[in-house]
């Protein structure tokens, strides 16, 4: 017993340290969205002298983010609902339908995760390219498709993952009750799939909240820009203002945050769905 108290001690300890760890660096970036651009250089480290939100206002004055965080929601929502709506129903295929070829459904979602590997920011000239031919460049349809590309292996990952692991018995009983291919992945499966759509659909949007290269390089038009643009707005030829670049930051982080906060109970139950083979 006094054993596994004091494992159980340590462990908690641990627990503890990595917490404060992790929170450091957010608090630390707080304590610099209060400071001026020479208090950041020359005491990156200090308090800032005054707790002023001149730096955020000077962000809400320059950034139009009312027109970015509808940019942003828009892709999210778009790429989001049809990466996921495209991958669930591959997904189901490879789980579930027959081949006449046995190993094909292995291969298929052997092709299909194998994006994991690949860096998809060296895509980014050859995605660039296919923009121009399409003349879609600097447009949102250009933005969109890339995106449910990028989200394709992650999604197939734990759909099949889940899929895999689900009872093949209700599936049965659904086709004896008349139900057809469409009907059961959606009034059967779907529904007992919540966690993992939910995480699948979180993961999905706050990468595209969060990227930055595709959307920097594919849009022209500031009246296009998302948030993850605000940051390169307040950097010049010559100088750059940390100060509003640390707000602008603090602002597009805080509603990650708290889709975190609001649901972490369904992202683990998500991401452990189908892990564990009753």
């Amino acid at each position: 017993m006094k054993r596994r108290r004091i494992s159980g001690i340590m462990f908690g300890a641990l627990v503890v340290l990595i917490t404060v760890l992790a929170v450091i660096p957010f608090i630390w970036t707080i304590l610099l969205s209060f400071k001026d651009n020479s208090q950041i250089v020359n005491d990156p480290m200090g308090l800032p002298a005054s707790f002023d939100f001149f730096n955020y206002r000077k962000a809400l004055d320059v950034l139009d983010i009312g027109r970015m965080y509808a940019n942003t929601i828009m892709l999210a929502a778009a790429s989001t609902a049809a990466g996921v709506l495209i991958t669930f129903m591959s997904s189901y295929a490879i789980a579930r339908l027959s081949f006449r070829i046995k190993s094909l459904p292995d291969k298929l979602f052997l092709f299909l995760i194998i994006g994991l590997a690949v860096p998809v920011y060296i895509l980014l000239f050859p995605i660039y390219r296919i923009n121009v031919k399409l003349h879609i460049l600097g447009t949102f349809i250009g933005l969109i498709l890339p995106y449910i590309a990028i989200n394709i292996s992650f999604n197939t990952l734990l759909f099949v993952g889940f899929l895999r692991e689900f009872p093949l018995e209700l599936e049965e009983a659904a086709t004896i009750d008349g139900c057809n291919t469409a009907q059961t992945m959606f009034r059967i499966v779907a529904p007992v799939m919540k966690p993992t759509f939910v995480t699948v659909v979180l993961f999905n949007a706050i990468y595209i909240f969060n990227e930055f290269p595709f959307a920097s390089t594919f849009l022209s038009d500031s009246r296009k820009y998302t948030l993850s643009l605000m940051t390169s707005m307040f950097r010049g030829q010559y100088s750059m203002d940390y100060g509003a670049i640390i707000a602008a930051s603090i602002m597009m982080i805080i509603p990650e945050l708290i889709f975190y906060a609001i649901f972490q109970r369904r992202i683990i139950s998500g991401m452990t769905a189908g892990a564990v083979k009753e």
